[in-house]
């Protein structure tokens, strides 16, 4: 059975790429730790981590980039430079990497590494954890997947919402998200999706920034109360105005806004939103441009919290005449097919900042209390020193 059917290194979120780019120039020494997080509790079933640890190892056998996988990411990715682009062109996922071991139906993965080699499993590691869940349990897709994708880019377009898939981590299958975009496509709102290898195939855009890890190990390096400011300032280094899509809540959005000043308020098009209730988000945000004389309209929020057709409606509808929006749209697409999605995570959880350092624990402290990352002792720190209640 071949899981991920592409066997394709660009089978990969638009994100890692960009943010390994940054780390290959800013942090080539750097070795970080990331953990597999199940927040679903799910029993997976017997075998389950051998069947894994095959498939991880057949990823370390895929194959280069053709030359013609090279001048696409020439073409539709501009921002990246050729240096990097033969880099990956030779890039290989080593399995020795990542640790997995199953007792009873608990699942564990530990990945750990140099930082600009790891930061390419998290996303496919998560699409193959999924896939071969479904596969080994017996659930099949139904058979009106492909309509009900269709119409949802409908009402979608119907409403005026541009927006991307986001769906490749807890997918139901890569032929499944394969065929969902192939629909999704349809709409004249829909404006890309932030799988590499499908915005290839079906020749839309490629979507994405960067995410919280980036801003995580800012953390670790510069201390809670830089991190953000440094990340910031660091991510312009590398791309001068390109990708300028900041991510708000790694420490809270109010800490956020804290740094967020009226140099990279202007620099940056605008932020995403990925917890905590979208319409006070919106507010605040429109508050802040306001607070520094810019002008909300001029500026985009993307939205990519657990959205439906549902909740994009009542966050387009208060939108409106205040500022520009978009939408991340991931698992209501790619896994809508008449099972339940897994509710799983893979964070960096701790990071070397060089070669023979010692290890500093990482955390994230979202919007919402449920989607905090790390132990209870390195939160508290990132509390107590950031002052949050």
């Amino acid at each position: 059975m071949q899981m991920i059917q592409s066997d394709s290194i660009l089978d990969n979120d638009l994100y890692k790429i960009g943010m390994q780019n940054a780390v290959i120039k800013l942090y080539p020494e750097a070795n970080v730790r990331y953990a597999f997080f199940d927040r679903g509790s799910t029993a997976f079933p017997k075998g389950f981590a051998k069947r894994l640890q095959r498939e991880v190892n057949r990823m370390g056998t895929f194959p280069s980039l053709y030359e013609e996988h090279k001048d696409w990411l020439k073409q539709k990715c501009s921002f990246l430079p050729l240096p990097y682009i033969d880099f990956l062109a030779g890039y290989r996922f080593n399995p020795k990497e990542v640790k997995i071991t199953q007792r009873g139906g608990k699942l564990s993965i530990i990945i750990e590494g140099p930082w600009y080699r790891t930061i390419l499993w998290e996303v496919p590691l998560m699409a193959l954890i999924s896939e071969l869940y479904f596969n080994m349990i017996g659930q099949k897709e139904n058979n009106e997947y492909q309509d009900v994708a269709l119409k949802k880019g409908e009402e979608l377009e119907r409403i005026g919402a541009y927006f991307a898939d986001f769906g490749t981590r807890r997918r139901f299958s890569y032929a499944v998200h394969c065929n969902v975009v192939s629909e999704l496509a349809k709409s004249k709102t829909f404006i890309g999706t932030s799988n590499i290898k499908l915005a290839m195939t079906h020749d839309v855009k490629p979507i994405g920034t960067q995410a919280h890890e980036f801003i995580m190990f800012h953390a670790a390096k510069y201390g809670f109360t830089m991190a953000n400011s440094v990340a910031l300032g660091r991510w312009v280094d590398v791309y001068h105005g390109d990708l300028g899509i900041a991510l708000t809540d790694t420490f809270t959005t109010n800490d956020f806004f804290k740094s967020f000043d009226t140099m990279y308020s202007k620099l940056f098009d605008g932020v995403r939103h990925d917890s905590g209730d979208a319409i006070i988000f919106a507010q605040k945000t429109i508050n802040h441009y306001d607070s520094l004389g810019i002008d909300p309209l001029s500026k985009t929020i993307i939205f990519s919290d657990g959205l439906d057709i549902e909740e994009v409606k009542r966050i387009h509808d208060f939108c409106a005449g205040k500022i520009k929006d978009g939408y991340g749209i991931g698992t209501h697409m790619s896994n809508d097919v008449g099972a339940t999605p897994l509710k799983i995570v893979i964070k960096m959880i701790a990071a070397q900042l060089n070669r023979n350092g010692q290890w500093i624990d990482t955390c994230k402290l979202s919007d919402v209390r449920g989607k905090n990352m790390g132990t209870k002792k390195i939160i508290n720190l990132c509390k107590t020193t950031l002052g949050i209640k």
